[in-house]
């Protein structure tokens, strides 16, 4: 459970739905609170790697925060999703559109921050492209018909995850029942005490299974 949703009940959720006859037609899911922090707090004031390594600061990336930004670690979230929907999927199928420059992803964390820096000017177009448009930069996964994908997103004020605030997370299930309107599991995706939480639940679970 923890291992997708921190210490949301996504896995849980979605195990519920099958086990009660329901069947997963589509996800559509914001699996990373650290991204989701990043593009909320990234507004053209500061630039993209200050609003990183804040984040990383916090607590909310990967030891190595190019697993968050590469899309890594949220194909790896979409994947057991899909896994556990029913699909037979390996990370080599989940289509990953990376963001980030080939160059940020060489050398050392301090020169993928200093590659970063210098890449300011490619952030911020694709943050003006967005704002221009009315828009708002989000990293989206979604599995439909049992392929699946990440990506970042440009969404309108209407998207479901469009007023998804801070490190939030927010999983939509599409169902058979849920066909119209998705069952939603919303929550603080990122921090160590709510990983903690996750954790906990997980083995209190494992103990009485």
């Amino acid at each position: 459970e923890t291992t997708v949703g921190a210490g949301l009940p996504v896995i849980n959720t979605l195990n519920d739905l099958m086990r009660s006859g329901d069947r997963i037609n589509r996800i559509e899911a914001v699996l990373s609170g650290t991204l989701n922090f990043v593009f909320n707090n990234y507004d053209g004031s500061r630039k993209f790697a200050e609003v990183v390594r804040q984040a990383q600061d916090e607590g909310y990336t990967e030891p190595d925060p190019r697993l968050d930004l590469s899309g890594t670690d949220v194909a790896r979230k979409i994947l057991i999703l899909a896994r556990e929907a029913g699909h037979r999927l390996e990370m080599e199928d989940i289509e990953n559109v990376p963001f980030l420059p080939a160059s940020c992803f060489e050398g050392s964390v301090e020169d993928f921050y200093a590659e970063m820096d210098r890449q300011e000017a490619h952030f911020k177009k694709v943050l003006d492209e967005a704002v221009a448009k009315g828009l708002k930069l989000k990293y989206i996964a979604s599995m439909v018909g049992g392929k699946a994908s990440v990506g970042l997103q440009s969404i309108g004020p209407d998207h479901n995850f469009a007023n998804l605030s801070g490190k939030d997370n927010a999983v939509l299930f599409y169902t058979n029942r849920y066909a119209d309107q998705p069952l939603v599991v919303k929550g603080a995706g990122a921090g160590a005490d709510v990983t903690a939480a996750g954790v906990f639940a997980d083995i209190i679970r494992a103990a009485r299974s």
